[in-house]
Order: structure tokens, then C-alpha cells, then sequence
């Protein structure tokens, strides 16, 4: 977890430990004034009320503008919402692939506090986090011929302004490009991109760089050790890196496994020569989930878990695979720590290079402060993420997933064990009690909340062109 996040999450806890500590004085008080059934009656309520409205981790205000530029020379179109539509008659600019980004401003309802906040858009809806007001952007790639005859575009529990701003990215030239996807971990490939990758498997790549062996309190319930656990873990998420892909067409001898250990990647980095073993298995040696990997690393030499070894590794991947296009995490928008590294070494690895990509295409798996985004259903659009603070202007890319591609995904990402462990209790009854008082559903293809967020109409990235010297 990045300092920012932490940073958020202690202010997050803090507030809502003070909001707590005042509403149990008032229980308090009311249970001495009135009767003594208050107590237990109101503490319920708090409950109940917690679960349902306070229980997202959004840490910002909802009534802030997301703050997005965009590169100069794009696209914008000054357009404007009548009778519930959106028209875009002079349509020439765009093709069916280009990305369309609709700015809207909206104001949420009295409701919008209390429930999710949507937009209709032709046949998509997209959600927003409950009090929204402000600026916002929907995701309207995929309608373009909606938008030539008329897209439906309404709020629900919110209300939109009648003139919006249209922006339009020109879709990156994939076709036939040697595609090479980094990972942090196992299932990051799936949640980002399986809809990309399985639509060109055939020049994919992809490389993992950990086992992911931490938090293996699943496996302690079959009677393992915690190093035990650990090792098992690491071993069959090592297993899903390499054999999952094969579902969206990418074939094994594709796929890499580099084998270091979760959440040291930021210590390896401070220290290069050092090597750092697992936190929870006890391991200390790459090589031990690197055999069906389809040919041999620097590292595999001695199998010491360092930065040298890792950037070594991935210059070697990049020389193997000779990527035009790499997939890789957002180093401004996602935070989580090993993802944040795999950028850093994947630069230095740029280094060592004589023929380097042409184009990143950048995800977020993970946000510093909305922990639900992309918010609303699954199988719907994916508008674009919170970001309070400017993000770099670089274009978009987005690309339509059709109900096949999604269902595939979802087996893809229920075929990944670190999505498989149940909710805990705390977890279900939480969902039955936001189901029963806001609305909110989940998927019925599984029950991990990467099912919710990531099987969507839309993957989204951020494209950043590589200078070629």
C-alpha cells in the first residue's frame, strides 16, 4: 500500500471513529433520558446504518470535480443534452473503434445520498459514488451510432446538465503488434486486460513477477502450517499465471513466471544486491516455481530474490519477446506498492535495451481512494476513476467486451485461487443488508468483488508513447 493510501486510511478511520464516538454518547444520553431499550435499539441502528452507507472506502469529498486534461490537439465537441438525448449528427471525426469520454457535470438528488447515483446511456448505465456533484466522466465507447441518431442519456438519483463536452481518442493500431503484458501478480493480466489479450492472443505475452504467497488463511483451514500454507499458495498462483491465459488463447510457451515474493518488490528496490525471501514462506529462491517457464532466465543462475535479478529478468523477457506494446499498472493512479515497482523495474530493464516498445497502455487495478471503483454493476460501462489531483495528459483507450468476452473473463478470474476463498460472514451479511436498503447487487458468477468491478463492457487504459532513441 502506497504512503498516500495509508495516509487516507488512517484520516478515513480516524473520522469514522470520531462520528462513532458521538453517536454512542447520543444512544447514551437518549437510553438515560428516555428508557433503557434505546441502548441496545440505537447501537442496532448505527449498525444497520454503517453497513449499508459508511462502510465504502472513498476518501474524498463527493462533491469535488474529478480533475482530468487531456493531451492538446484532442478531440472536444461542445454537444448538448435535449429531451433526454444526446445528438452527434457531424460524427465523420470518430470510427467505431475511436474511445468517446463525455463530460458531464451532475448534481445528486436527495436519494443520490442514499443510493448509488446512474446514468443511462443508451443500453449502459454508469454509476457514481453516492452524493456526486460535480464534474464526471462517462464512457460512451461503443455508441457511436447511438450518438449519430440520438443517445438516451439520463440520471437517475442525480440530475445532469444540459451541455456537455465530448472527447475523442483515435483507438491505438494494435492489429498484428506484439503485445507483452506485465503483472505484478497473478490475475492481474485477467482483471485488466483478458478482453485485449484474448482478442490477439496470438502475439501476446504475458510475465508475471510474483508467486503470491502472503495472506494464505485459506490454506491454514486444511491443516497446514502458515509456511506451508504459504508455499502452497505461492505454488498455485504461480500455476494460474502460467496456465489461465491458455483460456483466452495465449499459449504457455507465452507466459513467465519470474517467481519473487509479494510486497517485497519496494525493498529489493531500496536495496538492489540485497535479497529478500518471502515474508510468510520462508523461501528464499525464485527458481522453485520457474520449471515450466519456456526458456532460461539470468537469474536462474542462483535464484536470489534481488532487483538486480528482477530487472535482469524482465531485460531478458523484453529481448525474447521483443514487445511493441506493453500493458502495465498506472504508476499516478495505482497505488499498490508492488505494482508501483514493477514500472520502476520495467524502466530500468528499458535501459539495457537496444530495440524498445513503441506504446504503453497503463491500468489501474487498484485506486488510492475509492476502493469500489469502477462503481455500479457488473457488465456495465466503466466511466473514468476518481482522480482529485491532475493526472498526467495522456489519450485513452477503451474497448468494447461482448457478453461472450465478459462471461469468459469471469471464468477466467474464477479459475485464479487467490478470487476463490469465500466471503467471510461479515462480508455476506454486509451485502444482504446493502442489497435489502440501497439496491446494490453482485454478479451472480461468483462472489469476490473483482467479479463486480472488473467483467465490465468496457476495459479501460491510458496510453503513454515510448521516445525511441
Amino acid at each position: 500500500m502506497s504512503q498516500r493510501k495509508q495516509q487516507l486510511l488512517r484520516r478515513h478511520r480516524k473520522n469514522k471513529r470520531m462520528a462513532m464516538l458521538v453517536l454512542l454518547l447520543v444512544i447514551a444520553l437518549s437510553s438515560v433520558l428516555f428508557s433503557w431499550w434505546c441502548l441496545p435499539l440505537g447501537l442496532l441502528l448505527a449498525w444497520l446504518v454503517h453497513e449499508a452507507w459508511f462502510a465504502d472506502h472513498i476518501f474524498y469529498a463527493a462533491g469535488d470535480d474529478y480533475q482530468y486534461s487531456f493531451p492538446a490537439g484532442t478531440q472536444c465537441h461542445a454537444l448538448q443534452i435535449i429531451g433526454g438525448q444526446l445528438h452527434w449528427p457531424e460524427a465523420e471525426p470518430a470510427s467505431s473503434d475511436s474511445t468517446l469520454i463525455l463530460q458531464v457535470r451532475i448534481k445528486s438528488s436527495w436519494l443520490g445520498r442514499l443510493l448509488d447515483p446512474w446514468v443511462q446511456l443508451g443500453d449502459d448505465r454508469q454509476a457514481f459514488e453516492r452524493g456526486a456533484r460535480g464534474i464526471r466522466y462517462l464512457n460512451l465507447t461503443g455508441q457511436l451510432e447511438q450518438l449519430r441518431s440520438g443517445l438516451v442519456l439520463k440520471g437517475q438519483y442525480c440530475q445532469l446538465q444540459p451541455t456537455v463536452q465530448l472527447h475523442v481518442f483515435a483507438a491505438p493500431e494494435l492489429s498484428g503488434k506484439r503485445l507483452l503484458i506485465l503483472a505484478p501478480h497473478a490475475d492481474d493480466a485477467e482483471l485488466a486486460a483478458f478482453g485485449l489479450y484474448s482478442r490477439m492472443p496470438e502475439t501476446t505475452s504475458i510475465v508475471t513477477l510474483t508467486q503470491g504467497e502472503i495472506e494464505a488463511e485459506f490454506y491454514h483451514q486444511m491443516g497446514l502450517e502458515p509456511q506451508q500454507a504459504a508455499r502452497l499458495k505461492g505454488r498455485l498462483r504461480s500455476w494460474d499465471s502460467l496456465a489461465i491465459p491458455l483460456w483466452g488463447g495465449v499459449r504457455q510457451e507465452h507466459c513467465v513466471q519470474l517467481g519473487y515474493y509479494c510486497l517485497q518488490l519496494p525493498a529489493m528496490r531500496e536495496q538492489p544486491e540485497q535479497a529478500f525471501g518471502s515474508r510468510e514462506s520462508g523461501e528464499a529462491d525464485v527458481r522453485t516455481v520457474r520449471r515450466q517457464n519456456p526458456f532460461v532466465l539470468p537469474s536462474d543462475e542462483d535464484g536470489i530474490p534481488s532487483w538486480t535479478n528482477l530487472v535482469a529478468d524482465l531485460a531478458a523477457c523484453l529481448q525474447h519477446f521483443r514487445p511493441q506494446v506493453v500493458v502495465m499498472p498506472h504508476p499516478e493512479l495505482d497505488p499498490h506498492s508492488d505494482h508501483i515497482a514493477t514500472g520502476q523495474a520495467f524502466h530500468q530493464a528499458l535501459e539495457q535495451l537496444d530495440e524498445k516498445p513503441e506504446l504503453l497502455l497503463l491500468y489501474a487495478n487498484h485506486l488510492h481512494d475509492n476502493d469500489r471503483w469502477p462503481m455500479g454493476d457488473a457488465g456495465t460501462g466503466v466511466a473514468l476513476p476518481p482522480a482529485m489531483e491532475p493526472l498526467p495528459a495522456l489519450p485513452l483507450f477503451s474497448h468494447v467486451l461482448s457478453a461472450d468476452t465478459q462471461m469468459d473473463k469471469a471464468m477466467a478470474l474464477r479459475m485464479q485461487h487467490d478470487l476463490q476463498p469465500p466471503l467471510s460472514a461479515k462480508r455476506r451479511v454486509r451485502r444482504v443488508i446493502q442489497q435489502l436498503l440501497t439496491g446494490r447487487r453482485w454478479p451472480k458468477t461468483g462472489d469476490n468483488e473483482f467479479l463486480r468491478k472488473a467483467v465490465r463492457r468496457h476495459e479501460l487504459f491510458w496510453v503513454r508513447e515510448l521516445e525511441q532513441q
